[in-house]
């Protein structure tokens, strides 16, 4: 169950960012001649944005460090997405590219899986520390440094919010393509007598 409602509160949290976050860019474009259409954010103005941005940014926070912590507690992360080697990757990717990958129990991840399972957290990651860095750069100098300083990390950022969008992007036409992964998100599964 706290998989699923983690799920859920993320991916809300993340979509609010995301058209937000969109919006801040748009204030401020890092690439010249490249801006979202007004249609596609969320805010209004820049100070509306930024409050939205906030706000979801704290529930992706607190939901990431609640989901990272239960899944090293229950050892989950380690039962679902290891072991995971790039001969079983190359081969899933294969079999997903052929339109012949099976798709196994729910609950268990192919090696395609497990793989974009783990970078879009490693993704959520990047987002959270680049994010920081943007936002308090003065307070947070040596983050910002890492980061290769303030504009780079407003890249970083920016890189790793396309990424989850390309990947929210795949998961919902997968999801569109097999739809019991959608019910078993949504629904408790039944013990068996």
């Amino acid at each position: 169950m706290w998989v699923r409602i983690a799920h859920w509160l993320i991916a809300f949290a993340v979509i609010i960012m995301m058209f937000s976050g969109w919006a801040i860019y748009n204030a401020s474009p890092i690439f010249p001649g490249f801006t979202f259409p007004a249609q596609l954010t969320l805010g209004g103005w820049l100070g509306g944005a930024l409050q939205w941005h906030f706000a979801a940014m704290w529930l992706v926070f607190c939901c990431g460090i609640t989901y990272l912590f239960l899944n090293l507690i229950t050892l989950r992360l380690f039962r679902q997405f290891f072991p995971l080697s790039a001969k079983t990757f190359a081969r899933d990717l294969g079999a997903a590219l052929r339109g012949k990958l099976a798709h196994d129990a729910s609950g268990t991840y192919n090696a395609v899986q497990k793989a974009a399972y783990l970078a879009v957290c490693v993704a959520l990651v990047v987002v959270v520390l680049s994010g920081l860095a943007i936002w308090k750069p003065v307070q947070l100098a040596p983050l910002r440094e890492l980061m290769g300083g303030y504009d780079t990390a407003r890249v970083v950022h920016f890189g790793a919010m396309a990424f989850i969008a390309a990947f929210l992007i795949v998961h919902i036409v997968m999801v569109a393509l097999v739809p019991r992964s959608l019910i078993a998100m949504v629904t408790t599964p039944r013990k068996k007598k």
